[in-house]
């Protein structure tokens, strides 16, 4: 068990802001009950972590079981009970099972397309993956961004630490990084700060350390000689917008807090344990030849740190760079039983067990999905990917996302697939609904405008939020 730490103020409290909110109104004559208002209703979410079950996860082999198909759609699990009436989870997932009354379950999920790097665009940015007829199956420059360059630009949190984290490594797919993870039209300044892997023996993260030969004190000085260049130009031009990555690094490079969050060892070895640890894996072998997921519970410790530090949106990826875990074409049960449930039983139940007794849930969003789920019926061949007997292949058409805190509704089940866990039967939704809903429940709302490099404007989300997920 986690240490309970004492939780942060409700939001049915005016915090300081508010108050001051309320003084800057009674000078423009707004009256107090309207402005008490707003500070109640206000988001609970003020940060976000994005769990990216990359290659496409079974659902109903893991949270939307159906024991009483045939044998062909069933598969080899068997359902357990958890913590909410009526709802089982895999038998292999047994320590969410006892996290179930924190998640709330979109079982109606769905679209029409079954490629990975289109899909995943799709679900990260929540529009269409398609341009001139063709999929989006690349990154682009003028892609729209994800989830996290979007808050990182509407939503700053002017701390030292990144806005936008992506952890251990950028996705890959067929020799491509998958569109939707980089920053897109919206630029360098707001692409993910790529953490890498901290469980790795003597970690250091990527632009925090120094070269031995530069002190922060050179560092310093070479600052100081850009901010008088930049003076000198006199209109803002900018070495600010040439190089946003080096104001990154050198405001991450000169932070303690920076630090901090990111140094893993400061938490107790309990804790470790708890989201997991594989320190006897040889890391030889992907996921999908049963070298299993050893970096996941780490990352899912530090995404849990970054947030507490103030990071706006922390990505965690499930497999590594040249592994999408859950794309289970072959081998999909013993995989899924010995290679991926088992750290992410372990890593995701900590996550939301942690968050819960640190206070954090309220107030952080935790999303899991990936770009589509598997075919209902095993052995079944929907690509060109090469499922086998055992395996199960790409389905778009029906598939589960994972919800919980940021004032999500715990134990809900939202929408139904059918008997064979096929197609939606009731209240179907698209990522565009999902991304709808989540802008929603971080505060922001989906019909906002950003604008790309040529000023054209472009709405967050054409989908519709998902009420019943925001009560």
């Amino acid at each position: 068990m986690f240490r309970l730490t004492t939780s942060r103020p409700g939001p049915s409290l005016p915090t300081r802001r508010d108050v001051m909110r309320i003084g800057a109104a009674s000078l423009l004559g707004l009256n107090l009950p309207t402005v008490l208002k707003a500070a109640a209703t206000r988001t609970r979410a003020r940060s976000m972590i994005l769990m990216f079950l990359e290659g496409g996860p079974a659902h109903q082999d893991t949270w939307d079981m159906k024991p009483d198909a045939p044998e062909s759609i069933r598969g080899e699990f068997r359902p357990i009970d958890t913590t909410v009436p009526g709802l089982s989870f895999c038998e292999h997932l047994p320590q969410l099972a006892k996290q179930a009354h924190h998640l709330a379950l979109i079982r109606s999920v769905h679209h029409t397309v079954g490629d990975h790097n289109a899909g995943a665009y799709f679900a990260m940015t929540g529009h269409d993956p398609v341009v001139n007829g063709r999929l989006i199956t690349t990154p682009a420059a003028d892609n729209f961004p994800p989830f996290g360059s979007v808050l990182a630009k509407l939503r700053p949190t002017g701390r030292p630490l990144p806005d936008f984290v992506q952890t251990p490594d950028w996705m890959s797919n067929n020799g491509s990084f998958l569109p939707g993870q980089d920053a897109g039209f919206l630029g360098g300044p707001y692409e993910p700060f790529i953490a890498g892997d901290p469980s790795l023996p003597n970690y250091r993260v990527p632009g925090l350390a120094l070269p031995r030969e530069l002190s922060l004190e050179r560092v310093g000085r070479r600052r100081s000689l850009l901010d008088e260049v930049d003076h000198a130009l006199g209109d803002g031009r900018s070495v600010d917008r040439l190089d946003g990555y080096y104001q990154k690094a050198y405001t991450l490079i000169a932070s303690p807090e920076a630090r901090r969050a990111f140094d893993l060892s400061k938490e107790p070895e309990s804790v470790r344990e708890r989201y997991g640890l594989d320190p006897t894996n040889e890391r030889k072998k992907e996921c999908r030849q049963f070298g299993g997921l050893p970096h996941l519970g780490q990352c899912l410790l530090l995404s849990r740190r970054l947030i507490e530090a103030g990071v706006r949106l922390v990505t965690v990826c499930t497999g590594a760079r040249l592994d999408q875990a859950w794309d289970t074409h072959r081998q999909h049960f013993p995989l899924l039983k010995r290679s991926i449930l088992p750290m992410f039983d372990q890593g995701f139940s900590a996550l939301i067990e942690d968050l819960h007794q640190r206070g954090l849930l309220d107030e952080t969003l935790v999303v899991a999905m990936g770009e589509f789920g598997r075919t209902p019926k095993v052995g079944q061949i929907t690509s060109s990917a090469g499922a086998d007997a055992g395996g199960r292949d790409h389905w778009p058409h029906c598939y589960t996302v994972l919800m919980a805190g940021g004032g999500v509704p715990g134990g809900m089940i939202y929408g139904a697939s059918d008997a064979h866990a096929a197609y939606p039967v009731r209240d179907a939704v698209t990522p565009h609904d999902i991304t709808a809903t989540i802008y929603k429940a971080m505060g922001v709302d989906p019909a906002t405008e950003i604008r790309d490099a040529l000023d054209r404007p472009f709405v967050l989300s054409m989908g519709t939020p998902i009420e019943a997920m925001l009560a």
